[in-house]
């Protein structure tokens, strides 16, 4: 998933100055009233004063809390919202949402929880989104803008929104499934403003659909297309059809490419679009049987005729000796996707040594504690890295170590989100990272396996993932693996003020390591608990809490039907379901899923699903 970070920045002068209108307004209105006697509802003045200067509210946590101010402002707050983020879709009916916020423009609607992408809920789950595409299309004629992350939707809804929404713009689809190319057809054809579309992780198709040429179905004229990026979609591709659509697009910003473009019809591409900003490559490599050219294409030439880029990812398959062509654009990229090329440390060096802009890497740990070396040498301004692991089986020697990781911290002490899987690290790296990076506000660390400690002294992860929440004052999500004690979690409740979401995994020692938590972070949203001894009492001591976050996942736990049977009780306005497979038997649950609900239970839960009350 790509999650932004540092969204906020460069808007805290905006925000002040709004606040300065707000006050100077309102005084100034109130002046008005009071020195004319006959001026003409006033209370109404003041509001339509209020919402010219919520429009300036950007942030939706700003817009939140000024809801929440008194009456007129929940009022003139709905009414001059535009962009509507809902980051469960069972937090609430459609039909709330809608007519509330009856002006909006913009939204994002979040579905199933994120353990769903390891295969822990059961496929009919649901976050449907066929009751949302009705009510949308009812209440907002001039949609143009919709996100939507872990959600079921079919060709039905696409085309639906299609025939809805006439100045239809945006389409972002994040690890969605249940619609196939028969639906993105109907958009393409159906969608004539349509500027992005972005389908990132999602599964395009069932096995018994018929493929349809979507691409031929964009309109043959000009378009405004800005982004389209269809990297998950594996069935082949028309590639006139798409090369057509390339070439009358000379907006086009970002384009990803799936497996079935070769890097002969990639070349022919960037010929056609030298605008472009973001490249997904595709294969990166000769399509496998086709015949080789008489003469190879320029392609360095082709990369270096996009001088805009500076985002390059895909590389799904990937032939090294095409590997050189990218080296002119190099100097320029501020992100680089490598986690589905298998590059060794070598190859990884040939790239890296002119990368001196890049922010943001993901990459395999083949390429070992040397390629993170390298890394560390040359990119000083890296503000994300993600190592992802080519062997994930516990008990194999990981290629990346705490020697990689130390280097990294010290080389890039911009750093402020780290995803690192490995199978080995020190308390002394995690010390050492959490000293070089104070910036960091994300900080998950994965150590493949159960219970690993100190790979040097043997000793519990306790004091390197206590210095993480003592030195890295913006932390606000906190992923912790490793043999941990109840000390780690004291030092997170004591410490990790700020954390709003903590992943637990395969760690963990006493219920009161949860309860550390759960009374000492005020801003936890999520918290996600797999494969660890926490039971009951620890699932009591957040009663306190649990009205102010989003949602608890415990699953693999020691928790009992009646312990979730109390909680249910004691907060019904929180929505339990237990998912417990039909092989479970007896009073343990295996799963539970908590979240708040403005409506109550949900009404399409499957059979596997128990919601208790």
């Amino acid at each position: 998933m790509r999650e932004k970070q540092g969204e906020g920045e460069g808007e805290g002068e905006e925000q002040h100055r709004s606040f300065e209108i707000t006050e100077s307004s309102t005084s100034k209105s109130r002046t008005c009233a009071q020195s004319e006697p006959h001026a003409p509802f006033p209370d109404q003045v003041l509001e339509n004063v209020l919402e010219n200067v919520l429009h300036f509210l950007t942030w939706r946590r700003d817009r939140n809390a000024a809801s929440l101010v008194c009456r007129s402002w929940y009022r003139a707050e709905a009414l001059t919202r535009s962009d509507l983020f809902i980051g469960n879709c069972y937090a609430l009916s459609p039909n709330r949402a809608t007519s509330r916020f009856t002006r909006v423009k913009s939204l994002t609607l979040k579905g199933k929880p994120r353990f769903a992408d390891f295969d822990l809920l059961p496929l009919d789950w649901g976050a449907h989104f066929a009751p949302w595409a009705s009510a949308l299309a009812q209440a907002y004629p001039f949609l143009e803008k919709l996100h939507l992350k872990r959600m079921s939707l079919t060709d039905h809804d696409l085309a639906l929104l299609a025939d809805s929404f006439p100045s239809f713009r945006e389409l972002v689809l994040v690890c969605c499934e249940g619609f196939g190319t028969p639906g993105l057809a109907a958009l393409a054809a159906k969608s004539r403003s349509l500027r992005v579309l972005e389908l990132v992780e999602s599964v395009v198709g069932l096995e018994d659909d018929e493929e349809v040429d979507w691409i031929s179905c964009f309109p043959d004229t000009h378009t405004n297309m800005e982004s389209l990026m269809f990297d998950c979609v594996e069935c082949p591709i028309n590639f006139e059809a798409l090369e057509a659509l390339v070439a009358r697009s000379p907006s086009l910003k970002k384009l990803r490419l799936n497996g079935s473009v070769s890097m002969a019809q990639l070349y022919r591409l960037m010929l056609r679009a030298p605008q472009l900003t973001h490249l997904g490559t595709g294969s990166f490599s000769a399509t496998e049987g086709a015949p080789l050219p008489d003469q190879e294409p320029d392609y360095a030439a082709a990369f270096q005729a996009c001088r805009s880029l500076v985002c390059l990812s895909g590389f799904r398959e990937i032939w090294l000796d095409y590997l050189p062509a990218i080296f002119p654009v190099c100097a320029n990229l501020t992100s680089l996707n490598l986690s589905y090329a298998d590059v060794n440390a070598l190859q990884l060096k040939s790239v890296i040594r002119h990368c001196h802009k890049l922010q943001i890497l993901w990459v395999l740990d083949s390429i070992c504690d040397e390629g993170l070396q390298a890394v560390a040498a040359t990119c000083k301004d890296l503000r994300e890295l993600r190592v992802f692991p080519v062997d994930a089986r516990e008990g194999t020697e990981g290629p990346v170590s705490e020697v990689g990781f130390e280097a990294i911290s010290q080389g890039c002490r911009k750093l402020e989100s780290i995803l690192f899987f490995c199978q080995r690290m020190t308390n002394a790296a995690v010390v050492s990272m959490s000293k070089n990076c104070p910036d960091l506000v994300v900080f998950r660390l994965c150590i493949i396996g159960r219970y690993r400690p100190d790979a040097v002294t043997q000793e519990p992860m306790d004091e390197g993932f206590g210095a993480i929440v003592m030195n890295c004052k913006k932390l606000t999500r906190l992923a912790v693996s490793g043999l941990l004690t109840d000390r780690a979690f004291e030092y997170i409740g004591k410490y990790g003020k700020l954390v709003r979401t903590l992943s637990v995994a395969f760690n963990g020692d006493t219920d009161m390591a949860l309860k550390y938590v759960l009374e000492g972070c005020p801003n936890l949203q999520k918290l996600e608990v797999r494969d660890s001894p926490f039971g009951d009492v620890a699932l009591r001591s957040g009663l306190h809490h649990y009205y102010n976050m989003r949602f608890l996942w415990m699953s693999s736990c020691k928790l009992t039907r009646q312990a979730c049977q109390e909680v249910a009780r004691a907060l019904p306005r929180l929505v339990l379901e237990v998912i417990n497979s039909e092989s479970k038997a007896g009073d343990d649950i295996e799963i539970l899923y908590m979240y708040r609900s403005l409506d109550g239970p949900r009404d399409d839960a499957p059979r596997i699903v128990t919601i208790l009350h």
